[in-house]
């Protein structure tokens, strides 16, 4: 799986993910009401949670365990990281709400997806980097430190450092 290899999930796997799910909605419950309680299980859930990094609940992963949040990093409501592969977001970086950074891939052809095929890519957003709401973070991407993502953008190949890009596909329209 983190390998970027064909699989197909396993119990293992769906016993991962209920246990994700459950830490999930357990974090989304405290968050409202104990956020010293709220931080320990959100550490529990991922794989690494930076120094003062805030997560506004709710939260969607598959596993959680893939996902690495560094310093200072501020994940606004509603973010979807399906972290079959590995997530590595930098120290300092802004998510907008209703974000997605997607790590799966399914075959194109009908056969083998048929059979319930999947792998993964991982996922690297570099320090200071800012996802404007609604951003879509493809599998296999990287995203350069200091670069900004618009709202809605939709970003499908490698962002390089110190940019800013828009649209669907995002592309490149100016130096930060």
């Amino acid at each position: 799986m983190l390998a970027g290899d064909w699989y197909v999930p396993d119990d293992e796997l769906l016993e991962m993910a209920q246990q994700a799910q459950h830490l999930a909605g357990r974090y989304a419950d405290l968050s409202r009401t104990d956020v010293t309680a709220a931080r320990d299980v959100l550490g529990d859930l991922l794989g690494s949670l930076g120094e003062h990094a805030v997560v506004r609940a709710p939260l969607y992963v598959d596993y959680g365990v893939n996902l690495h949040l560094g310093a200072r990093t501020f994940v606004n409501f509603g973010l979807v990281a399906l972290d079959v592969a590995t997530i590595t977001i930098g120290d300092d970086v802004q998510i907008g709400p209703n974000v997605q950074l997607l790590t799966p891939v399914h075959p194109v052809e009908a056969e083998p997806r048929r059979n319930k095929l999947e792998a993964a890519r991982p996922i690297t957003l570099g320090n200071n980097v800012w996802l404007g709401g609604g951003v879509i973070v493809c599998p296999g991407v990287t995203i350069g430190e200091n670069t900004v993502v618009g709202a809605g953008a939709v970003v499908t190949r490698d962002l390089p450092a110190d940019v800013v890009a828009v649209g669907n596909p995002a592309r490149v329209i100016r130096g930060t």
